[in-house]
C-alpha cells in the first residue's frame, strides 16, 4: 500500500467574500472527492476571501497508481476557471502499513 499527501495552494478567481470562497472551495472539494476517491480538506488561508490550501490525501495499492491520481487532481484543478493553482507539494509515505 502507497500513500500521499499533496498541498495545492490556491487563488480563488472573481471572489470578493468569504461567502463566495467558500461555494467554489466547498465545490472543488467535493468534486475531488467524489470523482478521484480522495480525502480533501481546506488546511490554511481559512480567513482570506480570495486564497486557499487543500490538503488531498490518497492511497493506492501501487505507487504508479498513486502518482497518477495526485497528477490527475493537480491536471484537473489547473484547468478549472474558478481558481488559480498557485503551487502544489507532494509529500509520500513510506510503508504506511
Amino acid at each position: 500500500m502507497f500513500a500521499a499527501v499533496m498541498r495545492l495552494d490556491l487563488r480563488i478567481r472573481d471572489a470578493h467574500s468569504l461567502k463566495e470562497k467558500r461555494h467554489v472551495v466547498k465545490g472543488l472539494m467535493a468534486h475531488l472527492s467524489r470523482t478521484f476517491g480522495v480525502a480533501v480538506s481546506e488546511v490554511d488561508h481559512q480567513d482570506l476571501w480570495n486564497r486557499a490550501t487543500l490538503g488531498v490525501a490518497a492511497v493506492a495499492p501501487q505507487a504508479s497508481q498513486l502518482e497518477r491520481i495526485l497528477l490527475t487532481v493537480q491536471n484537473h484543478v489547473r484547468q478549472r476557471h474558478d481558481v488559480e493553482l498557485l503551487g502544489a507539494a507532494v509529500n509520500h509515505m513510506e510503508n504506511p502499513e
